[in-house]
């Protein structure tokens, strides 16, 4: 396991009880460098939204147990925020939230020449995902090809 990947586990095992807490949902965890900067980020919902006060409560819990087990051996610039509309689905529970709804699927390899597709979400596994395509197609997805899928979003 990578560095990486240890510090977003142990973060998310701090995080999931300060969240949980006020009835807030841990979306994600990440830890990238961006520009020479490490940033450790955490990704929080809520029905109806998060607000910036929602953000504020629990990155300042978040940074007092971060202090307080300080396993990260960089400096890192902490980050609490909302996914966003066009957020990832990552988890089990973010595809089962979102059949039946529009997203946006990026492929790594092109599929008939071609490599974002949007479409409704029907069907997914371990191994595939499945979209209702505008003219009824059903389009069948290898999940190993899939670079991105997130919801769909108008303005």
């Amino acid at each position: 396991m990578s560095k990486r990947e240890i510090y977003e586990q142990k973060t998310e095992a701090l995080i999931t009880p300060l969240v949980e807490e006020k009835g807030f949902e841990l979306v994600d965890v990440e830890y990238v460098k961006e520009g020479g900067n490490w940033y450790l980020r955490a990704y929080i919902d809520k029905p109806g939204g998060i607000t910036v006060d929602d953000c504020e409560v629990i990155s300042r819990a978040l940074s007092d147990r971060l202090d307080e087990d300080d396993f990260i051996d960089e400096a890192y610039i902490l980050e609490v925020s909302s996914p966003g509309l066009g957020r990832p689905l990552k988890k089990e529970k973010d595809f089962a939230r979102s059949v039946g709804q529009e997203v946006e699927l990026r492929t790594y390899r092109a599929v008939d020449r071609q490599k974002e597709f949007t479409g409704i979400l029907s069907a997914y596994d371990k191994s595939s995902i499945t979209l209702k395509m505008e003219n009824e197609e059903m389009l069948v997805f290898d999940r190993a090809n899939v670079a991105l899928v997130r919801l769909a979003f108008d303005f």
